[in-house]
């Protein structure tokens, strides 16, 4: 008998934890966060603060859960600190003929997303101050660094010039807001997987009331009253790629429990989406871990490159001059104003880059002047900078202070003696050097976009179309970083909590409830039938097949076809045997939404991108006029609805067209 048909105890360990099926939990709250990450956190701490009764649903363990619960190392875009040369409106008004920035009129990315990052970004890390969280160098260990600010002690990280990034000690972050939830009287709920939206008739479309969910251990069911309800979850991660054998669950940069099922629970309660056409590759299982190879971009930002003899590769600022010092790496270039970002994978507008390494490296390479494989030269570079890079930064990062600071340093790993080797798969690839997050993927595996990729459409109080659901992080479109992640959670926390302290009762229908637990609990019904694994492999084998780099109306639509015959056949047979199996195969069906919603935005869009990273074989013509503009995507009577939403929505009527006449009017300050 297969192991995923065996009975509990059947070769099996016994389950450790008492089965619960169907027995039900009720909870009432003014404002109910779905998910305990970042954003979640500050979410409830800032609705808490206002005089809300707050709960948090959380699939983990919320002290350590979510994409930043392992860590941060630096703090982006903080142009209120003490120490920076530009305000949020003056960058604003430098970025806003950038094409790729989203302040830039005419971008893909969430423009009032990211005015709200640069307004609180430096208020919310003094938040995580107070709560323990170190942000400076208060043990004075980096005196003298160039990049440390002796009054206030405060160290920035890639633009030396205008401090606006901030490198801190972040390995405790989920703990210090843990703590602070635990202080002001936050409820949490662990181990509870939210698997739909309660809504006030039933149906789809109507005012959000709630959540149901499901005890991940013990399998009960929990129902969540809520007058405001905030998603806080992520999107689907191993959508296109899966194999446990290779990497596990472990392999993602993000937390391995991100499988969409805010996308999916919002999805089906008519909330609208947009940007969910954008992908990008992925490495899969092939993949290094994350910034555990040496390379010389984001964490290890700018990192020294020598190559398998020892000759260094040069650095060049954005007009292609050779930089003499690691100093100059971190200084502005001539006439350059400001660094954003240093520019892999994919260079950026020359205006906001940092510097890098030659441009034509791989041209170089294949000439024989560089000699494969790479190396990073840590000893090379500067004290403080060497200490800075693998250290106060790989040692605070996501996912880095145990696997990689840690693990290297108790093999013998020296930075002031060792150099790391580079993981470069390709030289073609990207004409450049590859940095750590590519890999050796097919061009079929691919993920949702890093940094502005689809979700929920938000207005300025960050709510959705629904009326009582919000949203924030990366739940939203066109949002991703740990200080989007905390700006708009604070952000909703506020305006949710308004909304909630002045809103009606929330009703529930009984019938809502039995569809939802009659969905739930039929896996754990089946006697026979497949197991999750198999679910997710052919998932992604029809993404891959039918949503991979090149897209046509044909494949589209047969891949619809698949997820379909998939939902009636295969996920309609799926067994679980105990809750964490459930969980799992409930992760599967979030994902067969997602995906499904994935391909219906696919189809609507008739033009290729490279902004998107979207290419249609039958429509090859690159971001032609009329299809410049945002695809949005709903659910409405069971039917899938299309439209369209303008660039720069967030400064079109009924808005204002200033950024910080909005943020003033809606932000509750």
């Amino acid at each position: 008998m297969p192991a995923h048909n065996a009975p509990i105890g059947a070769s099996t360990l016994k389950w450790p934890y008492p089965i619960r099926y169907e027995e039900e939990t009720e909870v009432t709250a003014d404002v109910l966060i779905l998910g305990g990450g970042i954003s979640g956190c500050h979410a409830a701490i800032n609705a808490a603060k206002r005089g809300a009764k707050v709960v948090i649903v959380e699939k983990g363990a919320v002290i350590r859960s979510g994409s930043g619960g392992a860590g941060v190392d630096h703090w982006h875009n903080a142009f209120t600190n003490p120490c920076s040369k530009y305000t949020p409106d003056e960058v604003t008004e430098l970025t806003a003929h950038i094409p790729e920035y989203p302040s830039f009129p005419e971008g893909y990315g969430a423009g009032h997303i990211t005015y709200i990052e640069r307004m609180e970004s430096w208020e919310a890390l003094c938040d995580m101050e107070k709560m323990g969280m170190k942000i400076r160098d208060v043990d004075d260990q980096f005196v003298g660094a160039e990049f440390r600010d002796e009054k206030t002690k405060l160290m920035f990280a890639y633009d030396y010039d205008n401090k606006h990034v901030i490198r801190v000690q972040g390995a405790n972050v989920k703990p210090c807001l843990y703590k602070e939830l635990k202080r002001l009287k936050v409820r949490i709920y662990d181990r509870v997987m939210a698997t739909g939206l309660l809504t006030e008739d039933g149906h789809s479309g109507s005012r959000v009331t709630g959540a149901m969910g499901v005890n991940t251990r013990t399998g009960a069911f929990y129902i969540f009253k809520a007058k405001a309800t905030v998603l806080a979850s992520a999107q689907a991660l191993r959508l296109w790629s899966f194999s446990t054998e290779l990497q596990g669950l472990a392999g993602e940069h993000d937390d391995p429990n991100s499988a969409g099922d805010g996308c999916a629970m919002a999805w089906q309660a008519g909330a609208a989406f947009t940007l969910m056409e954008r992908s990008m590759p992925v490495a899969g299982g092939f993949r290094y871990p994350a910034y555990g190879t040496g390379n010389a971009h984001n964490t290890w930002f700018a990192c020294t490159m020598v190559d398998a003899n020892g000759k260094e590769i040069p650095w060049v600022d954005q007009d292609g001059r050779l930089l003499k010092t690691v100093s100059q790496r971190y200084r502005l270039a001539p006439g350059q104003q400001l660094i954003l970002c240093d520019p892999a994978p994919t260079p950026l507008h020359p205006d906001i880059c940092g510097a890098s390494l030659i441009p034509d490296l791989s041209e170089r390479i294949m000439k024989g002047e560089f000699a494969l494989p790479f190396f990073a030269d840590l000893p090379s570079m500067p004290e403080h900078e060497r200490r800075a890079i693998f250290g106060l930064m790989v040692g605070n990062e996501g996912k880095t202070r145990v696997p990689i600071y840690g693990a290297y340093t108790q093999a013998g790993f020296d930075p002031d003696k060792d150099m790391l080797q580079a993981n470069v798969l390709s030289p073609m690839l990207a004409g450049m050097f590859i940095p750590w997050w590519s890999g050796a993927g097919p061009p079929q595996w691919r993920g949702v976009s890093f940094g502005y990729g689809g979700g929920l459409i938000v207005d300025w109080d960050l709510k959705t179309n629904l009326e009582g659901l919000y949203a924030t992080g990366n739940q939203v479109m066109g949002a991703c970083s740990h200080t989007i992640a905390a700006t708009s959670g604070r952000y909703a926390g506020r305006t949710a909590s308004a909304y909630a302290l002045n809103a009606q009762e929330p009703v529930i229908h009984r019938k809502q409830i039995q569809q939802e637990k009659a969905r739930v609990y039929r896996p754990v019904k089946q006697k026979d039938g497949i197991g999750w694994k198999e679910l997710q492999a052919g998932l992604s084998r029809v993404m891959q097949d039918y949503c991979g780099e090149y897209k046509t109306e044909s494949l589209l639509k047969t891949g619809l076809e698949w997820l379909n015959s998939i939902r009636e056949s295969e996920a309609a047979h799926v067994c679980a045997r105990n809750p964490h199996e459930l969980m799992r195969t409930l992760e599967c069906m979030s994902r067969l939404t997602v995906g499904e919603l994935i391909m219906h935005a696919s189809l609507a869009r008739k033009a290729s991108s490279p902004r998107l990273n979207f290419s249609r074989l039958d429509y090859p013509q690159i971001d032609p006029p009329e299809w410049n503009k945002f695809i949005t995507t709903r659910m409405q009577n069971g039917k899938v609805q299309m439209d369209a939403l303008p660039y720069n929505y967030w400064l079109l009527p009924p808005n204002v067209p200033s950024f910080k006449e909005n943020y003033e009017k809606h932000s509750l300050r």
